[in-house]
C-alpha cells in the first residue's frame, strides 16, 4: 500500500485482515524434529495406552502418580526477565545476559502430582544430575507425598527423558524411604 502512497494505521490493517478471516495466532508445535526415524504411531499409541492404564491402576490402589521434568535453567543475577511489577521507577538491569556476569544458575525441577493437581518445585544451583532428581522426589515425598498418600506402597514416576537427558538418567534407583521419615 505504501508504494501507492496509501497510508493505513495498524488498527485499520488489523480490521481489514480480520475481515478476511485472519487472526493473531501463536506457533503450533506439530512438526517432529531431531529424529530421522520417528517411532511408528501405533507403537506410540500403545505406549500411551499402557501409561494411561498404569496411572489408573496406581490411582485406584491409593498410590501416587507424579510427572517429573527439569525446567529452563535461569541465570541468577541482575538480568532482565519478562513480566512487569508495580514500581515508582524501573529497576535497572544488565544490558546483556552474559553467563560470566551471573552469580550462578538456577535449575528448577518440577514434580507434578497428577491426582492432587499440584506442582512441587525444587531448585538447585549445581548441574542437573540424576542425584538431584532423586533428592527432589525424596523431598516431595517427605514434604507432601506421604501426607497425601499415607497408605501408598508404590510410586509411579513419569519422565519424558527428552533430548538433553541421557538414558542413564532415566534409569535411576530411588532409595527406599522409611515410613517414619
Amino acid at each position: 500500500m505504501a508504494q501507492y502512497r496509501i497510508h493505513l494505521s495498524p488498527n485499520t490493517v488489523g480490521r481489514l485482515l480480520k475481515g478476511l478471516d485472519f487472526r493473531l495466532l501463536i506457533n503450533f508445535k506439530t512438526i517432529e524434529s531431531g529424529n530421522s526415524k520417528p517411532p511408528d504411531p501405533r507403537k506410540r499409541d500403545e505406549q500411551f495406552r499402557y501409561i494411561k492404564n498404569q496411572r489408573i491402576d496406581f490411582g485406584r490402589r491409593g498410590n501416587p502418580v507424579i510427572s517429573v521434568d527439569s525446567k529452563k535453567k535461569e541465570l541468577i543475577g541482575n538480568f532482565k526477565n519478562p513480566g512487569q511489577s508495580w514500581q515508582l521507577e524501573p529497576i535497572p538491569v544488565n544490558d546483556h545476559d552474559f553467563h560470566i556476569d551471573a552469580e550462578g544458575r538456577a535449575i528448577p525441577y518440577g514434580i507434578y502430582d497428577d491426582q492432587q493437581n499440584r506442582e512441587y518445585m525444587c531448585v538447585a544451583t549445581s548441574y542437573e544430575t540424576p542425584a538431584f532428581a532423586v533428592d527432589s522426589i525424596v523431598e516431595w515425598w517427605c514434604s507432601v507425598g506421604r501426607e497425601c498418600y499415607p497408605e501408598a506402597q508404590e510410586l509411579l514416576i513419569l519422565a519424558d527423558c527428552g533430548r538433553r537427558q541421557r538414558l542413564s538418567v532415566a534409569c535411576m534407583e530411588i532409595p527406599a524411604i522409611p515410613a517414619a521419615m
